[in-house]
């Protein structure tokens, strides 16, 4: 039977999007799976139905001022019907954010999805790549795996000025890939 894992998200600038791109291509490598990708500000009926169907749901958001976007907040506020009715319960969860600073406050977004996710009862999945060990004056690289260093979700980082065609870079962006592999992977294991 195939597994149906949904990314729910939304994108300001286009670097969000990528990511969730990325998450995708990660959750494709695992067999038998059928892969949604969704924006938050354009879902259907037919979309509220196939993440009510879906065995894994990815929230994605930039962080603006501390915290997700306001679009995205207005999507978790929709899912209240859910909540009282237990529809998300025991599926798989997980989330992602980017900012233009390396910090940017991405964890209070991803404490944020985390806390949604908890609400609906669902079962959080976090990253699991080690972040790079930094000595002496060793500098971070674009190309590196969790680069940030945050492990309760995907964190990524786009300069302002580049476009999502640049940026976010390779390093987390590869990050995104194995974040979305292990996500699909955790969700055939459970399911």
């Amino acid at each position: 039977m195939s597994k149906i894992l949904s990314i729910v998200y939304h994108s300001g600038y286009g670097h969000t999007a990528k990511v969730a791109e990325a998450v995708v291509e990660g959750m494709k490598q695992q067999s038998g799976v059928t892969v949604n990708l969704f924006n938050a500000e354009e879902l259907t009926d037919a979309d509220w139905t196939t993440l009510d169907h879906s065995h894994a749901i990815v929230f994605g958001s930039p962080t603006y001022m501390g915290g997700v976007s306001a679009k995205f907040k207005a999507f978790a506020e929709l899912t209240a019907k859910r909540w009282g009715n237990l529809v998300w319960k025991d599926k798989i969860a997980a989330g992602f954010s980017n900012s233009a600073s390396y910090s940017g406050d991405k964890l209070a977004s991803l404490q944020y999805m985390h806390l949604l996710a908890m609400q609906h009862g669902m079962i959080w999945v976090g990253q699991a790549e080690p972040a790079p060990q930094f000595s002496g004056t060793e500098a971070a690289t674009h190309d590196q795996i969790n680069r940030l260093g945050v492990w309760v979700g995907l964190a990524t980082q786009a300069n302002h000025k580049a476009g999502p065609d640049i940026a976010p870079p390779a390093g987390d962006l590869e990050s995104a890939r194995r974040f979305g592999a292990r996500i699909a992977a955790i969700t055939a294991r459970l399911q």
